[in-house]
C-alpha cells in the first residue's frame, strides 16, 4: 500500500512535493512544492469556485528537519473575482501573508513557555520581535477566552493586583479559589477594573459568592462592598504577616542604631534570622537567634509576638481569633516601639477581614503561586514592554502543558 507523502507525513495540503534538495550556501532544507491542479480556486471570501487568475510563488519557513533549518517553496492560485478584484486562496498550513507555517509557530510559541525569547530567537535565528509576535499572535488566537459572563458555581474568590515591571503597568488578577483557575485579567488596578469584572458575573453566581481573599488595600474592599454585598472580605495570611515582618526589620533598624559597638556586632547579619520561622533554622542558626533574643529585650518581644501572631491562623471561630487578636493588640500597645504599634493599629482596623479567616478558611496560596509564576515570566523576559503580550502570558501559566510543541495536536 502506497502513502500519500504529501498529506500523511509533510501536511502541505493542496501541494504537490516536485523536489526536496539541500541549499549549501544557507544550509537548510528546501522542499519545492507547485499547487494541485487538480483543487478548484475557492474565493476565500465567499466560499464559491472561481477561476484562477494566475499562481503566485512564495517561500516560508517550516520546523527545522534532520537537524537543519527548512523551507517551503509553494504556489497559491490567485482567485479571479471581477474585473478588478483579485483575491487569493486560503492554505490551510500558512496563515494569510504569513512568513511561517502554523506547526513552526506552535513550536515557537511552545518554546516561549520554557525560554525567553531571547534565547528563542538565537536558537531559531529569528529576530526577537518577529518571536515575540508570533507567540502574541498564536496564544491570542489558541487561548479560551476568559468570559466572566459564563462563569457558574463559584464560591470563593481571590484577587492580586500585579505589574509588567517594577511600578509599571498594573493589572488585575482574578482566581477561582476552590478549582484554582485564573478566571480574570483586567488591565488597572483600581476599585473599577474589579468592579467591572464583578457587573459581568450572573446575578445567580454573584449571589453565591461567599468570600474574597485579597490584600489589604482599600479599592478591592470597596468592589466586594458595592457589587458583592453578601461576601465576606478576607485578608489573606500572608500579607498580615509581611506587613508585620516589615515593621520587624523597621524595629530591628532601629535597634542597630541604638547599639554600641558589641551590640552591633551581634545585630550584624541577622535580619533573616529574626525573620524565619524557628522551625526553618538550623542548630548553629537557632544558637545565634537565641544569643540575640537574650542581648535585646525589644527584637525578643517582636520575636515572641510573632510566633503568636501566627498562632491567631489556628483559632476555631470568627470569636475566638478577634479575642486572641485583641489581646496581641493590646500587648503591642504596652511596648514602647513606634512600628509595632502602627501595626497593631492596622490589625485593629482590618481586624474582620483578617478573623473571616476562621470562618471560611480560605488562603491566598493560590494568588501566591500564580505570582510565583508570573514572577518568573517576567525574569524569563528580563521585562515585558507589550502589556497585552503580558497578559496572554498569564493567561497561559495558568493552564497544563500538557501538548508537546513538537507534534501534531491530537
Amino acid at each position: 500500500m502506497g502513502i500519500d507523502i504529501q498529506r500523511d507525513i509533510l501536511g502541505l495540503k493542496g501541494q504537490c512535493v516536485n523536489q526536496i534538495k539541500f541549499d549549501d550556501e544557507k544550509e537548510q532544507l528546501v522542499i519545492c512544492c507547485r499547487r494541485d491542479r487538480r483543487r478548484n480556486a475557492i474565493d476565500p471570501v465567499t466560499g464559491q469556485k472561481g477561476t484562477v487568475n494566475r499562481y503566485v510563488h512564495r517561500q516560508v519557513r517550516d520546523v527545522p528537519l534532520f537537524g537543519y533549518p527548512c523551507v517551503i517553496e509553494m504556489e497559491l492560485a490567485q482567485v479571479f473575482i471581477s474585473k478588478n478584484e483579485r483575491r487569493m486562496e486560503c492554505c490551510e498550513f500558512v496563515d494569510k501573508g504569513g512568513r511561517f507555517t502554523r506547526r513552526f509557530c506552535r513550536m515557537i510559541s511552545g518554546l516561549c513557555r520554557h525560554m525567553s525569547i531571547q534565547a528563542v530567537s538565537r536558537h531559531l535565528g529569528i529576530r526577537w520581535a518577529t518571536v515575540k509576535n508570533i507567540d502574541k499572535a498564536y496564544l491570542a488566537e489558541t487561548l479560551p477566552a476568559l468570559d466572566p459572563t459564563q462563569l457558574t458555581g463559584l464560591k470563593y474568590l481571590g484577587v492580586d493586583e500585579v505589574a509588567r515591571a517594577k511600578g509599571h503597568d498594573y493589572m488585575t488578577v482574578i482566581y477561582d479559589m476552590v478549582e484554582g483557575h485564573l478566571i480574570g485579567v483586567e488591565t488597572g488596578r483600581t476599585a473599577d477594573v474589579f468592579s467591572k469584572f464583578l457587573k459581568q458575573l450572573p446575578a445567580e453566581t454573584a449571589e453565591k459568592i461567599e468570600a474574597v481573599a485579597m490584600d489589604m488595600g482599600p479599592a478591592y474592599q470597596k468592589s466586594v462592598r458595592d457589587c458583592l454585598p453578601n461576601a465576606d472580605i478576607v485578608f489573606d495570611r500572608f500579607h498580615v504577616m509581611k506587613n508585620y515582618s516589615k515593621a520587624l526589620s523597621n524595629q530591628r533598624r532601629i535597634e542597630f542604631r541604638k547599639a554600641n559597638k558589641a551590640g552591633k556586632e551581634w545585630l550584624t547579619g541577622t535580619h533573616y534570622l529574626v525573620l524565619k520561622n524557628a522551625d526553618k533554622l538550623n542548630e548553629s542558626q537557632a544558637q545565634r537567634l537565641q544569643r540575640l533574643l537574650d542581648e535585646n529585650a525589644n527584637l525578643n518581644t517582636l520575636y515572641i509576638l510573632k510566633e503568636q501572631l501566627q498562632a491567631l491562623w489556628e483559632s476555631e471561630t470568627v470569636e475566638l481569633m478577634q479575642e486572641r487578636l485583641e489581646a496581641w493588640c493590646q500587648i503591642a500597645d504596652q511596648s514602647a516601639m513606634l512600628y509595632l504599634k502602627k501595626f497593631a493599629k492596622s490589625l485593629r482596623r482590618h481586624c474582620v477581614g483578617i478573623c473571616n479567616y476562621a470562618k471560611h478558611k480560605l488562603t491566598s496560596a493560590r494568588i501566591e503561586a500564580g505570582n510565583i509564576s508570573i514572577g518568573m515570566i517576567r525574569k524569563r523576559a528580563r521585562g515585558i514592554r507589550d502589556t497585552e503580550y503580558f497578559k496572554l502570558k498569564i493567561r497561559q501559566s495558568s493552564l497544563p502543558d500538557n501538548d508537546s510543541m513538537f507534534y501534531v495536536a491530537a
